[in-house]
């Protein structure tokens, strides 16, 4: 048991982190803003005192304390959380010889997770239908969690 916990730890920091360090690479190459992690933050905190949607954006619901440090602690909670879904349907082995394809599925299928919970959420609606360039975001949103397969292939080839 403690070595799963120490592989979803370190797997889902680790492309958690990969995953970051790609959207400032966006943001220098292309211009593309980093994600708004204080939303998030905002988000979350609001989910404690039981508002789980926002009608009508995130942004015009009140600023909550230490937002951004929330955001920032549930995105790296939730990469570790699809470290562990990974882990629990491959199990701990994987780790010991990690292929992409368990790594990519699971990377794929967590799109779902920002398309039908986050962002309607947050107000932006399903798969951001709301957003102002939809197609963009979700184009993104694909890739960004590509990156986080191949932060978590790349992470169970080094620690395991």
């Amino acid at each position: 048991m403690l070595s799963f916990i120490l592989y979803c730890v370190l797997t889902g920091i680790a492309a958690t982190a990969l995953l970051d360090i790609w959207a400032q690479l966006l943001k220098a190459v292309f211009k593309l803003p980093t994600p708004p992690w204080h939303l998030v933050g905002r988000w979350f905190a609001g989910m404690l005192q039981g508002t789980f949607v926002h009608r009508q954006g995130i942004g015009q619901s009140p600023a909550v304390a230490n937002e951004l440090r929330i955001g920032w602690i549930m995105h790296y909670v939730v990469g570790i959380i699809f470290a562990a879904a990974l882990l629990l349907i491959w199990g701990v082995q994987w780790v010991h010889a990690p292929t992409f394809t368990p790594a990519l599925i699971v990377g794929l299928v967590t799109v779902g997770a920002g398309w039908f919970i986050l962002q309607p959420g947050m107000g932006v609606g399903v798969a951001c239908s709301k957003a102002p360039n939809p197609n963009l975001a979700r184009a993104l949103n694909v890739i960004g969690h590509v990156v986080f397969a191949i932060g978590l292939f790349v992470s169970a080839l080094i620690v395991g």
